[in-house]
């Protein structure tokens, strides 16, 4: 019994080195599911946001029509969150909502608008432990956010960054050293086309010009 201890206490800390290894060097952490129970990552996902996603139509008269939830009810596949606020990315939010215009009555639509709702977590907590944690009075305020539109077909018109994202991009952007660092790595440098083939006629006779060879070749 004892060598079949020795092996899973062998086996534990051999996974486990292996986590960390592949988790500090960023190598093949999404090349298995089975990763993932290998790979220390423990708040993966976890954001300081709570986020609820809006689907909001707008129809030819300027009317605008909430879409989900459906009117017929939400489907919540665990607990009581309905399925279209999992879509974090908006993959198939639009598509939802497609299927939803599809089984009601309504005057033609023109946009679909993918508004999202977000609020900081520390809003969740009830009112005994928010007065034993903080000194201000519980005031909950959400934010929204206007990440997608898409026409009445469900094709693309305008797509910006979710919101958590975009507060991500503007606490990176407003770091005046992270901005510096950003500048002075910069491996390539954008170059207007204009400008570019500017630059090549200033310096055409400078290029040598292939040759006519004979039939057949190609030099």
């Amino acid at each position: 019994m004892r060598w079949i201890k020795h092996l899973l206490i062998g086996t534990y800390l051999l996974a486990l080195s292996a986590g960390i290894v592949d988790h500090g060097l960023k190598f093949g952490t999404n090349s298995h599911p089975l990763m993932y129970f290998i790979v220390w990552d423990m708040y993966c996902g976890w954001s300081a946001h709570e986020c609820r996603i809006h689907l909001v139509a707008e129809g030819e008269s300027g009317t605008h029509y909430e879409v989900l939830p459906p009117p017929w009810g939400d489907f919540a596949p665990f607990g009581t969150v309905g399925r279209q606020h999992y879509d974090t990315v908006h993959n198939s939010i639009h598509r939802m909502g497609l299927n939803v215009l599809k089984q009601t009555d309504h005057e033609p639509i023109v946009r679909l608008k993918v508004i999202e709702e977000s609020w900081p977590k520390k809003y969740n907590l009830p009112e005994h432990l928010w007065a034993a944690r903080f000194e201000e009075p519980r005031e909950p305020q959400s934010y929204f956010w206007n990440s997608e539109v898409f026409d009445g077909e469900g094709k693309i018109i305008n797509s910006v960054p979710v919101y958590l994202t975009q507060l991500y991009n503007q606490a990176i952007g407003s770091n005046p050293r992270l901005a510096a660092d950003a500048r002075k790595h910069q491996s390539f440098i954008a170059i207007n086309p204009a400008h570019r083939r500017a630059a090549f006629a200033g310096h055409a006779d400078a290029i040598s010009q292939p040759q006519a060879g004979p039939p057949g070749n190609s030099n």
